[in-house]
């Protein structure tokens, strides 16, 4: 399937879901005060992109996704590759990371607060914990996937330890890595939003569907902030998978063993 058909049947996919929200409310299926139509819906987040108080509240949001993501980077990247060219370390650590890895951050929510008060620092902690683990054991398997026969070759070359971890095993575990900060974004965006919502206070996009669903009417507005939230996921996802294909294309590409033989004419 070409990337053509593949966004053509996923807008195919998206207006097929819109058009039948719509007719399910035009209906009186189920009551517009629960679910009001698409059209409606769609031109309510159409109108909150000239909001110059949601756009910051956009800004807010991203800025704290960014900081808490970059963390998230800086912190498992070192440790995923110390994890896997040390088992020593990995032998020693496995049984903590086992245990805290399970940890829901949405849960910790009240604990964080406690220890760092409110605001950008608990969102951007909450962010980095929940973002680490994706990008820390894609470093890990990325890292047990490298050749063995080229950090051999460099070995017997009289390279050291660190040469064989610049020169074969990073190149080779990036891809790796670069797919699992694409899912950590992702992460990273819920739990952002998420955080907001709980926490009810202060700027960013959570904070506007917190706030709408105290109003009587504000189903229009929760649900139009739902779309933006979605729109900024679709948007960075496509960023990373577009910056991941120029940047490891050659990661994609068959091997010798998988290329198809030339025919010979005779």
């Amino acid at each position: 399937m070409t990337r053509r058909q593949d966004f053509l049947l996923g807008v195919l996919g998206a207006a097929a879901a819109f058009g039948a929200c719509e007719a399910v409310s035009r209906a009186g299926i189920v009551r517009r005060a629960y679910l009001p139509p698409a059209s409606e819906v769609l031109a309510r987040a159409a109108r909150l992109a000239g909001d110059r108080a949601f756009l910051d509240g956009i800004g807010v949001t991203l800025r704290a996704w960014a900081l808490g993501l970059g963390l998230a980077c800086a912190i498992s990247v070192p440790l995923g590759l110390l994890l896997g060219a040390v088992p020593v370390v990995e032998a020693a650590v496995r049984a903590l990371i086992e245990f805290l890895r399970p940890l829901p951050s949405v849960a910790l929510i009240p604990l964080v607060s406690l220890l760092l008060g409110s605001g950008t620092r608990t969102e951007v902690t909450l962010i980095a914990y929940a973002s680490l683990w994706p990008v820390l054991f894609n470093t890990v398997y990325g890292l047990a996937e490298t050749d063995p026969l080229a950090k051999d070759t460099l070995r017997a070359f009289g390279f050291g330890r660190l040469a064989v971890l610049l020169r074969v095993e990073l190149p080779a575990t990036a891809p790796f890595i670069a797919a699992g900060v694409r899912i950590s974004a992702s992460v990273a965006l819920i739990l952002a939003v998420a955080t907001e919502i709980l926490s009810g206070f202060g700027q960013g996009l959570g904070i506007f569907i917190a706030e709408a669903q105290t109003e009587p009417d504000g189903t229009r507005d929760v649900l139009a902030g739902v779309v933006w939230a979605g729109v900024l996921g679709l948007v960075i996802n496509g960023v990373l998978v577009g910056a991941e294909r120029r940047l490891f294309a050659w990661a994609r590409e068959p091997g010798p063993a998988q290329r198809k033989p030339a025919r010979i004419r005779a």
